[in-house]
């Protein structure tokens, strides 16, 4: 089938191009009912502009990138549907890059939406370092970070109150009665793991608790690879009465090596995740988690980039309130 351009329209509607262009982009300088008669037309002809044609002249494409370390983590796919959401209430459409927590894969993709020249990024959780990640964000007219801040930049970001979020876990499981508490951590690039590390340490000093440095281990924040950390942990410090894990998927993998190491969760070891993913309340015990507004992340970092885009103010960094949800694996 023969694509309908504006030329066809213009002849059909026996008016200029330059008409045309005035009437579909709702521009002054033409009557009524030419407008009205060029809306017919299109209509009538099925005629859609191009979308390389308008970027030449608006020099936006349309487009926005959006970059996750992890698309299959439940976390992440939240986030994506509040960006998504608020890119297509604005006729936006979004590009999601998965990295696979692969600093060297994350370059690749910077590198690629800089070439398809999208219109902003949102970078969620970035595993490159700061000097490296400053340098690829300088590529793009508009950015915003998710989980991550960079001093100094023209980037704004936003993120949950991590820091906060663990000390209110780990201040739960002392008010429980534990106080040999361990750790399992994430990825050690990993900015929220190291606001929520600091919380976690935050909390058993503030408590008069000396932790033990083994009692932290840094780990993939994937079930089966948090199972063999926990194992690990457990293993070389049984005094542990209980955990704090990076995510809620890590607190699934800590809950699988205490079943695998025959200690009953919450009676021999109190269990707490971080996130809320639909998976916590659905996994026996049901976790004892960390809430944050994941959809809204994303929702707020979407319309945040839109903002910037358009030349708006933004400010530097937004945190976002978290809550504590009690179930069984830490009562």
């Amino acid at each position: 089938m023969q694509r309908i351009t504006m030329a066809d329209v213009a002849r059909e509607a026996g008016v200029s191009l330059m008409t045309v262009s005035r009437a579909l982009n709702d521009k002054d300088g033409i009557s009524e009912d030419t407008r009205s008669r060029v809306h017919a037309v299109v209509e009538r002809l099925g005629y859609r502009p191009s979308g390389i044609a308008r970027g030449l002249v608006t020099k936006r494409t349309g487009t926005l990138g959006l970059v996750v370390p992890d698309n299959s983590n439940p976390y992440f796919s939240e986030v994506s549907r509040g960006v998504e959401h608020a890119a297509f209430a604005r006729g936006y459409n979004v590009f999601l890059c998965n990295t696979e927590e692969d600093p060297q894969r994350e370059s690749i993709v910077l590198q690629s939406l800089t070439e398809k020249q999208v219109d902003g990024l949102i970078l969620c959780s970035p595993r490159l370092l700061d000097g490296e990640l400053s340098k690829a964000l300088n590529y793009f007219p508009a950015s915003i970070l998710i989980n991550r801040v960079i001093e100094n930049h023209a980037s704004s970001a936003i993120r949950s109150d991590d820091d906060n979020g663990a000390g209110i876990a780990v201040q739960h499981l002392i008010k429980r009665g534990h106080s040999a508490i361990g750790m399992l951590a994430g990825p050690e690039r990993s900015f929220s793991g190291r606001l929520r590390l600091n919380g976690y340490l935050t909390a058993l000093k503030d408590a008069g608790i000396q932790h033990e440095p083994e009692w932290i281990q840094f780990c993939s924040p994937m079930v089966e690879d948090s199972q063999k950390a926990a194992v690990d942990l457990l293993t070389h410090c049984p005094e542990l009465t209980a955990l704090f894990c990076f995510n809620d998927l890590v607190a699934v993998g800590a809950i699988k090596a205490s079943m695998q190491l025959g200690r009953r969760v919450p009676e021999d070891i109190a269990i707490v995740g971080f996130d809320d993913i639909p998976l916590a309340s659905l996994v026996t015990p049901a976790l004892t988690t960390v809430h944050i507004l994941r959809y809204e992340i994303g929702r707020q970092a979407g319309e945040m980039l839109l903002a910037k885009i358009e030349g708006k103010p933004m400010q530097a960094l937004t945190v976002l309130p978290v809550e504590l949800m009690l179930r069984t694996s830490a009562p």
